[in-house]
């Protein structure tokens, strides 16, 4: 899903949250949505104009924006025990806090729709039912816009974009691969419900294993044998490697690997065109040199 950041470790150094809305461009004035349902036409019916920056709309009116995330997927996002400058409360789990890369989009977007981001922990397969029954508002999770949840949910433009490799147990069969295809015969894992099951089939020939629920399940799966190789995120390299020195990443040349880039976007319910408008103008505000810089820091930040 990500493309590789190995290189930004030389980046800069962690930017505040201030620093990072400042180069940005995103730290912007009154931001206002037309009303949208029955609480904002209730909060407003007395002819009062909606605060300068707030979401005049059903959508978040409490003037919390509720992100759904695992907290568990490293360095998209991670639960972490103390309050930080890059941290949001969890709020289902009671002291904890959410962090990671997906954290520091969410305070952007909500920082420019004048709402306050709290942290949703759920499971994977639950985000997409969580955000039809109004548990969150948005999904901002990894989570990639495929033609199947466009027919149930809204998506804004990427905010990141990556691509996807295999890895394997370090002096394996498949430890000196040079293209996918070299895995002909090979049994590769993938996660549930996600592109890294999906793309296991551009392999020929492949023994395509039932995916599991979550990364973690793959890596304690390729780690015991039960599988040759699981595909993986390119972004999460140095985070897999640097905590199970046993794998290996294999990173593959272009028309070797993978055959598509794969977009992370921001999840929303149908519905709320004028918002997702709103959240594409702020994630336009975000150059790519800023995200790689907030990448590195998620990066070099996360928990080993």
């Amino acid at each position: 899903m990500t493309d590789t950041r190995s290189s930004f470790a030389n980046m800069l150094n962690q930017p505040s949250r201030r620093d990072f809305l400042k180069l940005s461009g995103v730290a912007m004035g009154a931001l206002a949505l037309t009303a949208c349902g029955p609480a904002a036409q209730e909060e407003n019916s007395g002819g009062d104009e909606p605060a300068e920056g707030a979401v005049a709309s059903a959508f978040a009116a409490d003037g919390t924006l509720r992100v759904g995330m695992e907290a568990a997927y490293a360095p998209y996002n991670w639960q972490a025990t103390e309050e930080s400058e890059f941290t949001i409360p969890i709020e289902n789990v009671s002291g904890a806090f959410a962090d990671g890369y997906d954290v520091q989009i969410a305070k952007t977007v909500a920082e420019g729709l004048g709402l306050t981001p709290v942290a949703v922990k759920l499971e994977w397969d639950g985000l997409i039912e969580a955000l039809g029954q109004g548990q969150i508002d948005v999904i901002i999770a990894g989570m990639t816009a495929t033609p199947e949840r466009q027919e149930s949910i809204d998506f804004t433009d990427p905010y990141y974009v990556g691509t996807y490799g295999l890895m394997v147990q370090a002096g394996s069969a498949y430890a000196n691969a040079t293209s996918i295809q070299d895995f002909a015969g090979a049994a590769v894992l993938g996660q549930k419900d996600t592109l890294l099951d999906d793309v296991i089939d551009e392999i020929e020939g492949v023994n395509h294993l039932s995916p599991v629920p979550t990364v973690p399940d793959q890596i304690s799966n390729l780690l015991n044998g039960a599988c040759d190789a699981i595909t993986f995120d390119v972004g999460n390299i140095a985070s897999i490697t640097e905590a199970h020195p046993e794998l290996v990443g294999i990173i593959f040349e272009e028309g070797k690997g993978f055959s598509e880039e794969v977009p992370v976007n921001i999840g929303i319910s149908k519905g709320n065109d004028d918002i997702v408008a709103q959240m594409n103008g702020i994630l336009a505000g975000i150059s790519e040199d800023d995200r790689q810089a907030i990448w590195a820091a998620a990066v070099e930040r996360q928990p080993e």
